[in-house]
């Protein structure tokens, strides 16, 4: 996985202590992020990467998740999810997020990186700077909840 220091920002795998830092980047409780991220980890085919500023503290994330499908030789890599705080946006960081997940991508075999995005995502400017890194569209996607919602109370 890839590791190392560029431009004074560390990139490593996550680590249970990143909690707190990456609830605010993702959104949620650290204690649901502790949880997904200890599920995240042991999964063989997934990586959560993080970039650390001077002071430790998670100010970027990727996590992958790959898989063998059947209309392709070699496995696919998706990121399921990519966030840089706001005032580290716009400084490389999420550029080398995406190398550094590119590169645990291909260690792991795969051809071809996906990158799923939100309605929101898409208005915040993802697709431009996706694009910048030579990413493009490749079809839509669509999803579905698998639960029925609960009914709301009055």
């Amino acid at each position: 996985m890839a590791t190392g220091t560029r431009y004074g920002v560390d990139l490593r795998a996550a680590l249970p202590a990143d909690s707190a830092d990456l609830a605010i980047l993702l959104g949620g409780t650290s204690r649901g992020i502790a949880t997904r991220l200890d599920a995240v980890s042991r999964d063989p085919a997934a990586a959560v990467l993080v970039a650390t500023g001077w002071n430790g503290a998670a100010i970027g994330v990727i996590a992958l998740h790959w898989h063998p499908t059947l209309t392709s030789d070699r496995p696919r890599a998706r990121i399921s999810a990519l966030a840089v705080a706001e005032e580290e946006r716009r400084n490389g960081i999420g550029r080398l997020l995406i190398k550094a997940g590119a590169q645990a991508a291909r260690a792991a075999g795969c051809d071809l990186l996906e990158a799923a995005l939100s309605h929101s995502e898409e208005e915040g400017g993802a697709t431009a700077f996706l694009q910048a890194l030579g990413f493009t569209p490749s079809g839509a996607s669509f999803a579905r909840p698998l639960r029925k919602r609960a009914a709301e109370a009055p």
